[in-house]
């Protein structure tokens, strides 16, 4: 579903500051219905791989494909979830929705019914008329993977989307979206800081060193949901994760913020 082939990405120099090495060869192979999780330290261009699979950004050097497509812009297929929400302000939650669907050519004659099944599945029925300022963030990013439904898009790419909220809320929405991913076998690229939410998650974990962003780590969780973050073998791919990434944030704090390149 996804492939990425030999990425590379320089951010040119601005600003009297270098240019900045942020990929380098990258490749990455997602089948489709997998649930993969990327994680590194900051600044490894985790962020970056995403903007480019979603059309945001474009690479220096290298393919990016979805569905055999070769991505050159943003398009309804590759449904976004930011940690920032990026919810409309002055748009209710119905008409975060129905924006969406309509944007995305999905809007016919039943989609406020549609809009107001998912908004059922999601436990915001009661809080159609509401604006985002009036929600807390687990419901903003409820709104948010709500949208993703609306349009049907076949992929789903999450920055963190889970970060900034209080622990209790995060586990929550992890749980719930495992049980969507279960029913619907979306093709979810997942960003995250968290060794153990990549765990908790993901059929598979990518880890990336510190920049320039390069996959050293390509390990398959082999165990079955529901899974228990207490339970010893669950631990044993955290350590796992732990032993490649330490060692890429100590030379990260050991070298230059910004990498020239040539």
């Amino acid at each position: 579903m996804i492939e990425v082939s030999n990425l590379t990405k320089t951010f040119p120099a601005r600003n009297g500051a270098p240019a900045v090495l942020a990929l380098d060869n990258v490749d990455v192979a997602q089948k489709d219905g997998e649930f993969l999780a990327v994680m590194g330290p900051s600044g490894c261009g985790k962020t970056t791989l995403l903007n480019i699979v979603a059309g945001f950004e474009t690479p220096e050097s290298g393919t990016c494909k979805v569905a055999d497509r070769i991505v050159t812009r943003a398009g309804p297929d590759r449904g976004v979830v930011f940690q920032e929400y990026g919810l409309f302000p002055w748009m209710t939650v119905e008409r975060n929705i129905v924006f969406a669907m309509k944007a995305a050519k999905q809007w016919d004659r039943d989609g406020l019914k549609r809009a107001h099944d998912i908004l059922s599945r999601m436990g915001l029925i009661n809080f159609t008329k509401a604006f985002p300022k009036n929600l807390s963030g687990g419901m903003r990013q409820r709104v948010a993977i709500a949208r993703i439904l609306a349009i049907n898009s076949p992929v789903m790419l999450m920055d963190e989307p889970f970060g900034a909220l209080d622990a209790l809320t995060r586990h929550v929405l992890q749980r719930e979206l495992i049980d969507l991913w279960t029913e619907t076998r979306k093709t979810i690229l997942f960003i995250t800081h968290s060794s153990e939410e990549a765990v908790y998650l993901a059929d598979r974990v990518l880890v990336m060193t510190a920049r320039p962003g390069r996959i050293v780590l390509d390990m398959p969780i082999e165990l079955e949901r529901p899974r228990d973050p207490t339970e010893a073998r669950f631990n044993a791919y955290k350590r796992r994760i732990l032993d490649v990434i330490n060692p890429s944030l100590t030379e990260a704090a050991t070298k230059p913020e910004l990498r020239s390149v040539s």
